[in-house]
């Protein structure tokens, strides 16, 4: 199961938080936190909570937010080198998904600071790339990962070595 911890800026668009309080997630990566930018048009920012990967994504239509947002990561994933079958045992794991409210303030730090970070550099581009800025935001250092592997790519590429590979 896909837990995701939204703000209350998120929940207010996608509906009420819908997880049991003991919701337990079943997926590789762990559970998700997300916001809302308020660009023209509207993004998600989805950040994993334990590597810090942040996947940008389209917000509308925010009702289905969560159905799409398996299609978005395995393309930011792929792009990360992610081998099919990890990407496969994924997002067969993210068929169910429940929405809570955030619970890690760390986490939410560091996606103010992603969205801070995807504003300046999307400055004079209101239609950017938003795999390509993914991408870009996931090699910014991170102080929660400075014990570890500095930045969401290397954290991610870190514990994708870690998966034994299935055949």
């Amino acid at each position: 199961m896909l837990l995701v911890r939204a703000t209350k800026k998120l929940l207010d668009r996608v509906g009420p938080p819908n997880a049991e309080p003991e919701a337990e997630y079943t997926t590789l990566l762990g559970q998700w936190y997300a916001t809302a930018l308020f660009w023209r048009p509207q993004v998600a920012l989805l950040v994993n909570e334990p590597t810090l990967l942040p996947v940008l994504m389209p917000l509308a239509p925010a009702a289905t937010l969560l159905d799409r947002f398996p299609g978005e990561l395995a393309s930011v994933l792929t792009a990360h080198g992610a081998p099919e079958g990890v990407i496969n045992r994924e997002l067969e794991r993210m068929r169910e998904h429940r929405l809570a409210k955030t619970a890690n303030r760390s986490v939410v730090g560091v996606m103010n600071e992603f969205t801070h970070l995807a504003n300046t550099y999307r400055a004079g581009n209101p239609a950017p790339d938003l795999l390509e800025l993914s991408l870009r935001l996931a090699t910014t250092p991170c102080s929660p990962l400075y014990a570890r592997h500095v930045s969401p790519d290397r954290e991610l590429a870190a514990l994708l070595r870690s998966i034994p590979e299935m055949g």
